[in-house]
């Protein structure tokens, strides 16, 4: 099995997604696919695309949930990709070390010459981010866009990945986790930014930053009762939970 790096990493890049301003429009779906079907690794293949049960390899996907009744409803956008987990069980399950993370940033990644396709990182992840390429017969996943963000061609407000690039409501944001003076730990910390299940202990570096409570008619705020009490853990986390696991 494959070992995890041995120190945590001095860099931990990640995304900050803003729950309360995704509009689920899908351009960070679509131009995750466009950027990572010409970069690395490529292509991530389609199968029927233009048929009536069209599939194939997303490495970025958005679901939409209703949560609430009525004037207390509302409708959440949930963005979902690899979180590139500290305790990352995808990568301790791989038989071959394709799966590994890597030591000076922490993104994980696949090295698809070592990929035998057997699907074991898939089932050992808890947030169903890895994507079987059916052509290719490997592993695809998020790379945090490593072609863009570390390339010295592109000017430096670009080297960011293509989702972040792409998100007209400014909805995700890319920086280094391990930094406490980076701009992204600074919104976890003002907005209260969660970890997706906590409770399972792989510590994601992606945070999910909650939608913010609502005005209602009599002018005063809350979170609608569907996102406040979901299950056990309460709170919008709670509702997330149970909304992944039906």
């Amino acid at each position: 099995m494959t070992s995890l790096p041995a120190n945590p990493p001095e860099r931990r890049l990640g995304l900050v997604i803003d729950l309360d301003t995704c509009v689920g429009c899908q351009a960070c779906v679509v131009n995750c696919k466009e950027w990572n079907t010409g970069g690395y690794p490529a292509p991530l293949s389609d199968l029927d695309p233009y048929a009536a049960e069209p599939s194939g390899a997303w490495l970025n996907r958005v679901h939409t949930f209703e949560a609430g009744d009525g004037a207390a409803g509302r409708t959440v956008h949930f963005p979902k990709s690899c979180l590139h987990c500290e305790n990352a069980a995808c990568v301790t399950v791989c038989p071959t070390g394709a799966s590994y993370k890597r030591a000076e940033d922490g993104i994980v990644l696949v090295d698809e010459t070592m990929c035998m396709g057997c699907g074991l990182c898939a089932w050992a992840c808890p947030y169903g981010a890895r994507e079987m390429d059916v052509l290719g017969g490997v592993m695809k996943k998020c790379t945090l866009c490593i072609d863009r963000i570390y390339n010295e061609h592109l000017p430096e407000e670009e080297r960011e990945p293509a989702c972040v690039a792409t998100c007209p409501a400014r909805a995700r944001h890319f920086g280094d986790l391990a930094d406490p003076e980076s701009g992204v730990v600074k919104l976890v910390a003002e907005r209260g930014g969660m970890d997706l299940m906590p409770e399972r202990g792989y510590k994601p570096t992606n945070k999910y930053l909650p939608p913010r409570p609502r005005r209602n008619r009599t002018g005063t705020t809350g979170a609608p009762a569907a996102l406040e009490a979901a299950a056990a853990e309460g709170g919008f986390l709670g509702w997330l939970d149970r909304a992944l696991s039906r």
